[in-house]
C-alpha cells in the first residue's frame, strides 16, 4: 500500500466515523428530526427508514470522496459527481451480479423482488430507467443460480434423478455438472439484455 492510499483509507475512516456519528445525532435523541414524529419510533414510517437510500448513497459518496481526496485522485466535487454518473451507467450489470450473489442464499423469486423493488424501482427511475428494466435485469439474474445453490428445494430431486444414472451421485456431481451451464447462461443472458436496451428495443407490450 503506498502513502496516497494509506492517507486516502485514514480519510475515509474519519468520513465514516463522522457521517455514522451526524446520522446517530439525528436519531437518538427521543425528539430527533429522523424519529416518526407522531410515534417518536426509528423503525415505523420515520425518515430514518424512508430516507434510507439517500442516506445510503449519501455513506458511499462521502466515504469515496474523502478517499479520493486523500489518495489524490479526486480532485473537486464536480470530478466525483462526473465519476458517480460514470458508474452508475453501468449499474445495471452491478444489478444482476448482486441477484446472482444474492440467489444462492434466497432462491424463492417473489421474496427477492419483495426486497428489490422497493429499492432498486425507485433508484433507477430517478437515473432515467424504467421499472420493466429492472424487472428483467432481476429475471436474467434470478435464473440462472438456482441449478447449483444448495439451497434449491427442487435439489433433492434433482440429485435422486442423477443417482438413478450414477449410484454415488450427490449435491456435489449436480453443482459440478450444472457449474458451466451456469456460466454460459448468465454471460449470454446480460450480454442479451445489454444489447437489448442498447438498441432502445422495448422490453414489453406497452
Amino acid at each position: 500500500m503506498t502513502r496516497e492510499q494509506s492517507k486516502g483509507l485514514r480519510y475515509a475512516g474519519i468520513a465514516l466515523a463522522v457521517f455514522v456519528a451526524v446520522v446517530a445525532l439525528l436519531t437518538a435523541p427521543p425528539n430527533s428530526v429522523l424519529r416518526n414524529p407522531q410515534t417518536r419510533g426509528v423503525l415505523s414510517g420515520s425518515p430514518f427508514v424512508d430516507g434510507l437510500i439517500v442516506q445510503i448513497s449519501a455513506l458511499f459518496f462521502a466515504v469515496s470522496f474523502a478517499y479520493g481526496k486523500g489518495a489524490g485522485t479526486v480532485e473537486n466535487l464536480t470530478q466525483a459527481i462526473g465519476m458517480v454518473v460514470k458508474t452508475l451507467r453501468s449499474f445495471i450489470v452491478i444489478f444482476v451480479l448482486i441477484v446472482l450473489l444474492l440467489d444462492i442464499l434466497i432462491t424463492g423469486a417473489v421474496v427477492k423482488w419483495a426486497i428489490f423493488a422497493p429499492v432498486f424501482i425507485p433508484l433507477f427511475m430517478r437515473l432515467g430507467g424504467e421499472p420493466d428494466l429492472v424487472l428483467a435485469a432481476y429475471r436474467v439474474g434470478d435464473s440462472p443460480m438456482n441449478v447449483i445453490t444448495p439451497l434449491n428445494v427442487y435439489l433433492g430431486v434433482m440429485v435422486g434423478f442423477a443417482a438413478k444414472y450414477q449410484k454415488d451421485a450427490g449435491i456435489g456431481t449436480v453443482v459440478s455438472l450444472m457449474l458451466p451451464y451456469t456460466a454460459i447462461l448468465a454471460v449470454v443472458w446480460t450480454l442479451l439484455l445489454i444489447g437489448w436496451y442498447l438498441l432502445g428495443l422495448p422490453l414489453g407490450p406497452a
